[in-house]
């Protein structure tokens, strides 16, 4: 049994009446509007839920954590979003920004499945060492590690909960500096809190008063929150 299951993922926003609804749009999923003025996007399954919360602080710099999602077609119109890079000899997608600046790597049609739905299919994660955090995550969640031979990325399938077909880690050569804009959430399953920190998680925040929940991070620093089992 995992220890922890994908519980759903959340998007830190400085315009949260921006960001709410465009995620909602570019997802397919209904935007309630909480009373403290974030948004909690609806999702089928429970997992794909994403939150989005208001933070006061601009986002500095590339995000480490987003997701890649397949569009109806290559030059289909982002409505709200900028172009960070086109697509050109050496990546077949665009990379793109939400109204806060949040990436996200937009596709086409997969080329051999045309017919497959669209919206995110992989959530993606830079990483200092690609497979030594691929395989911590896989022991937390009951995935199993592949990888390509000849490129560096590392990928996981059968996450327990992940609502996505992969879960990527891919190197980059700058450390991590600054949290997360884009975060996930993990419900404990046969593990404590205790047991993770065991492993290798480091404690951000413990759980208070105000938040009914503890953030942690993995060994390369990645935020997460832990939320006890249903």
């Amino acid at each position: 049994m995992p220890d922890v299951a994908f519980k759903d993922l959340c998007i830190d926003a400085n315009r949260p009446e921006l960001v709410g609804p465009f995620w909602a749009e570019l997802l397919g999923q209904e935007a309630v509007r909480q009373d403290s003025g974030d948004y909690r996007l609806e999702g089928v399954p429970q997992e794909r839920t994403v939150w989005v919360n208001t933070v006061p602080e601009r986002q500095v710099g590339k995000s480490r954590v987003h997701l890649d999602l397949r569009l109806p077609a290559d030059d289909t119109a982002v409505p709200g979003a900028s172009v960070v890079r086109d697509r050109d000899d050496s990546i077949q997608w665009r990379v793109m920004a939400d109204p806060d600046g949040l990436e996200f790597c937009a596709f086409g049609p997969h080329p051999s499945y045309p017919d497959a739905p669209g919206g995110p299919f992989e959530l993606v994660v830079d990483a200092a060492q690609p497979r030594a955090i691929a395989t911590w995550w896989a022991d937390r969640t009951g995935a199993t590690v592949h990888q390509q031979d000849g490129q560096p990325w590392v990928w996981l399938q059968g996450a327990a909960g992940l609502p996505f077909l992969f879960w990527v880690f891919t190197p980059v050569p700058e450390p991590k500096t600054t949290k997360n804009r884009m975060h996930w959430d993990v419900m404990l399953a046969d593990a404590s809190l205790t047991d993770l920190l065991e492993q290798g998680a480091t404690l951000v925040r413990a759980k208070d008063d105000e938040l009914d929940w503890a953030v942690l991070a993995d060994p390369e620093g990645n935020e997460f929150c832990v939320f006890q089992g249903r």
